[in-house]
């Protein structure tokens, strides 16, 4: 079994913030490593611009997450304010247990309350799963445009789709990997839409069956 999400919306902002410097980690623990496996990490000296309702990427996970056992997901947020990490304020603070016997497989959001704000994690529990990396390279750039990119997989009956990429594109590029756990016999789509002020919305499409031949 394994969960899967790739990243948290910032749900909250303190009501007198148009926008915040955001830092700290969001890390797990399971019965394959007792140590920290950060899924989200930021330092002080180089924070996250934010807005309410903005995606906080996750920067991991370096493996799959087994949910064997409990899992246990920590968290620890912060608002840059000042100068001194004293004058910060905190977003969320503390940790969440999931176990394999109580978690849902379909999918569900948690919103986890702060002092300050609020971040809502959605997960599930999916059987039979692999871990789908994906790649997207951007070969030629005629003008800039804007483009997002979704991933829709099948879990429990629902399709559930996650934003991967949402901002604007310049020049040749490739985007970060992402990795996304999917149940093996079920399709796995790629969204695509490319905008910019010239053009209207166009909508790509692409496909892949996730069977154990297409990892022979």
């Amino acid at each position: 079994m394994a969960a899967s999400t790739t990243g948290f919306p910032l749900a909250k902002i303190p009501i007198d913030e148009d926008c915040i410097q955001l830092y700290g980690y969001m890390a797990v623990r399971d019965d394959l490593d007792k140590l920290l496996n950060y899924v989200v990490k930021y330092s002080r000296d180089n924070p996250i611009i934010m807005w309410q309702g903005d995606l906080i990427e996750m920067t991991g996970p370096k493996r799959g997450i087994s949910m064997c056992c409990t899992v246990l997901l920590e968290f620890d947020m912060r608002i840059k304010k000042g100068e001194q990490e004293k004058d910060d304020l905190q977003l969320i603070d503390g940790a969440l247990d999931y176990s394999a016997i109580v978690t849902a497989t379909y999918p569900f959001t948690k919103r986890i309350n702060g002092d300050c704000g609020a971040v809502d994690i959605t997960l599930a529990r999916v059987y039979s799963a692999v871990e789908a990396t994906i790649q997207v390279v951007i070969s030629e750039v005629q003008s800039g445009f804007n483009l997002y990119l979704s991933s829709l997989c099948f879990v429990c009956d629902v399709w559930k789709e996650t934003q991967l990429f949402h901002g604007p594109i310049g020049e040749s590029c490739g985007l970060r990997r992402y990795v996304v756990a999917v149940s093996l016999d079920t399709w796995m789509h790629l969204k695509l839409k490319q905008s910019n002020m010239d053009v209207p919305v166009n909508k790509y499409w692409a496909s892949l069956h996730l069977s154990r031949r297409s990892f022979d």
